[in-house]
């Protein structure tokens, strides 16, 4: 038995104490519908509503791992979703509670965790590193040395002790074994203590003992008090047995919900005999799928986990719809249910009007009687056949075996370990009177973030450091290009003449330059699309917000920017004999590397992959060159393109560098620089040379600003 935890004394278990954790997640009628295209008798495409989720009930009690499954399409992700509030506020309908008290999307962001099916992490940092900054992220308020403390028992809880500082890796680098990259993902969103885990597939892309390994883990953070919820596909027996609550979905409905020991009475009781050797989850989930491709549907199935009407069976009911002559087999009319199902779908009410369209408040999913006002009807239609084959066996029936339905017996159904285990001390979550005080009075919750903004950006500025450190490729390989150019530049163009060929040297070498700088921020499109995955799995539940991790990015690359523009100036400026004040040549090709890797970070966060991307920047580039002024001036465009010259990004450093050149009364080739101006259509006032300096950082800001509103708003891992 470990040590107790000095760092939150207030949520130390003694030593030894057998806990009997009550309360979790409950939930009830949850639906979920999406407007889709389907054809019509008539091959017409029509707009119809279709339930993803269909009104579910139940809940999954704290202590315990709740297993999700259920036949490729049956919603077990769709139901993962909302459960975490990752399903678009008003788009959810039904009612949730954790504890016994209402819950909203906010509120299930701060006290739960969502491990997605992928893992991504930063494949340069180490196993340790990526838990340390986790902690960062996640541990505001607590000293570094506690921090670490946390971390080091973590990694130790989590089976990771070998591969502390191994490399994540990824397909380039070697790291850490996909079991251990999944149990560092785990680690990550579990190092704050979340009352809630939500894992969608986290054995899958596992050979059979690395998934064991992980699902082990995920045993021992339940049994320390959370609250855990799965999805999970064709479990093992060994992993079979280490579950606690077994849900089964198929079209969105609930099929099955209890015990995973319990699945083979259940299926006696539908009438269906477990073959010898079969497993019985996965025998039912056989049973399921006949159901669903027969005529009946899997509304029989649903109604029977709900109310224990015993389904038709399969065979007789195809023989009833194939003679419609014979009598079908004689059976007595089925109880009536204590609720019509289709009869109504309910409104979410929320716990403040911000969040209106997502409330989790719930009633006891066992007490069947429902106060809470309904709206909206509810389409709950089983196939037609299905409901006449009902009615015929209604009036021809004089009794029927019942057995009481699963949503009586939930609360009485032992679940497997769930009544007395021993708590190690709080390892992994918050004690539940912490979190019942929280959620109790929301006025007083806990702060949003865990660090204020600046104590945050500086942890992402650490992190991009370290990452730049690792993987040097990508700003090496950007000032290689630009020595070896401006190398080329300085000796093709070396000592230009006092003619008109020199004039003309000068201006191919302006405009170079500038699209020469803008083409070398484009390999920043895969580098932040890459990025992007992880910055929405660690906003999803608040480990920073999108404008630090907007300001830190900027502020991380500015020297970066500066030494690439440095070196660049100092190759050409003495070859090119190049007039006017040095420090304001490097400053718009400062700005104009600035600006450009603005523009393009900002595209990389609108497309949805590196291909797009590049597309949109090459076609932005030669847009923004065609319109500069290099072609033609502004005052030969014609009015209707005339937009496109202001909106060009090549514009400004095109014409700073021009009017550094030639705003002198000095004669090139007998004539005046001013006159050279004149003659490109720029201007020649003193003024205007800080004027597009001005323009260009105003670019740079506006297109962060936009990168920062679509991070903010549109960069969320969420159903609509």
């Amino acid at each position: 038995m470990k040590n107790k935890d000095t760092h939150r004394p207030d949520m130390v278990i003694d030593i030894g104490k057998q806990v009997n954790f009550s309360g979790g997640l409950e939930f009830s009628n949850l639906t979920y519908s999406v407007i889709k295209k389907q054809k019509d008798i008539d091959g017409d495409w029509v707009k119809q509503e279709v339930d993803l989720l269909h009104d579910i009930t139940g809940y999954a009690s704290k202590g315990c791992i709740t297993a999700v499954m259920g036949p490729s399409g049956a919603g077990k992700s769709t139901f993962l979703d909302g459960l975490a509030g990752r399903i678009a506020s008003g788009s959810l309908m039904g009612r949730v509670a954790l504890d016994g008290v209402d819950v909203s999307p906010s509120l299930i962001k701060r006290t739960s965790a969502y491990i997605m099916q992928d893992d991504r992490l930063f494949p340069m940092l180490t196993v340790y590193e990526t838990l340390m900054f986790a902690a960062d992220f996640r541990l505001g308020s607590i000293s570094r040395a506690d921090k670490r403390g946390r971390v080091e028992k973590l990694i130790e809880q989590l089976g990771l002790s070998s591969s502390r500082n191994t490399y994540i890796g990824d397909e380039g680098t070697r790291g850490v074994s996909g079991g251990e990259r999944r149990r560092v993902s785990i680690g990550v969103d579990i190092i704050h203590g979340p009352s809630l885990l939500f894992l969608d597939e986290p054995t899958s892309g596992l050979d059979s003992t690395s998934a064991q390994s992980v699902i082990e883990k995920v045993h021992d953070i339940a049994r320390s008090g959370s609250t855990v919820i799965l999805t999970i596909h064709q479990p093992s027996s060994r992993i079979v047995q280490l579950l606690d609550h077994l849900i089964i979905l198929a079209r969105g409905q609930l099929m099955y919900q209890g015990s995973p020991k319990d699945v083979a009475l259940h299926l006696g009781r539908m009438g269906r005999k477990l073959p010898k050797g079969e497993n019985s989850i996965e025998y039912f989930i056989d049973v399921v799928q006949e159901y669903d491709q027969s005529e009946l549907g899997v509304e029989a199935l649903a109604e029977f986990a709900l109310t224990g009407v015993k389904p038709p069976q399969l065979e007789a009911y195809e023989e009833f719809s194939s003679a419609s002559t014979v009598a079908p087999p004689a059976k007595p009319p089925r109880r009536e249910r204590q609720e019509d199902r289709s009869s109504k779908r309910l409104h979410l009410q929320t716990m403040d009007k911000d969040e209106r369209g997502f409330n989790h408040s719930v009633r006891s999913p066992w007490n069947t009687s429902r106060s809470w006002s309904t709206s909206q009807s509810m389409t709950y239609t089983p196939t037609r056949k299905y409901a006449d084959h009902r009615a015929t066996t209604q009036r021809s029936s004089q009794s029927l075996d019942y057995y009481t339905p699963s949503i009586e017996i939930l609360q009485g159904t032992p679940t497997p370990h769930s009544s007395e285990y021993t708590v190690n001390e709080d390892d992994y979550i918050t004690h539940s009177s912490v979190l019942q005080s929280t959620m109790a009075t929301p006025q007083h919750m806990s702060p949003k973030f865990s660090n204020s903004f600046f104590p945050e950006t500086w942890i992402l500025m650490r992190r991009n450091f370290i990452n730049i450190r690792r993987t040097p490729e990508l700003f090496l390989s950007r000032l290689f290009v630009l020595t070896v150019m401006g190398i080329m530049m300085a000796t093709m163009f070396w000592h230009p003449k006092n003619n008109l060929q020199g004039i003309t040297n000068r201006l191919s070498f302006f405009i170079f330059t500038v699209c020469l700088f803008f083409f070398s921020s484009n390999d920043a499109v895969p580098a932040f699309i890459q990025e992007r995955y992880i910055f929405v799995r660690e906003t999803s539940h608040n480990a920073y917000r999108a404008s630090s991790y907007t300001i830190a990015g900027l502020i991380t690359y500015l020297p970066f920017l500066a030494l690439q523009a440095g070196v660049y100036a100092i190759i050409v400026w003495y070859p090119l004999k190049l007039k006017g004040p040095f420090e304001y040549f490097l400053l718009v090709l400062y700005i104009s590397l600035l600006s450009t890797n603005s523009f393009v970070v900002f595209v990389s966060s609108v497309v949805p992959n590196y291909i797009l991307g590049y597309a949109a920047v090459i076609a932005f580039t030669a847009l923004f060159f065609l319109f500069c002024g290099y072609f033609l001036n502004s005052e030969a465009m014609p009015e209707y393109w005339k937009w496109m010259y202001y909106i060009s990004t090549m514009t400004y450093p095109y014409e700073g560098l021009l009017m550094n050149e030639y705003q002198t009364n000095e004669t090139f080739a007998g004539i005046s620089g001013n006159k050279i101006l004149e003659s490109l259509g720029v201007g020649i006032e003193k003024n205007l040379k800080w004027h597009r300096v001005y323009v260009m950082l105003g670019w740079a800001v506006l297109y962060r600003v936009l990168f920062y509103i679509v991070l903010r708003f549109f960069s969320k891992n969420q159903r609509t």
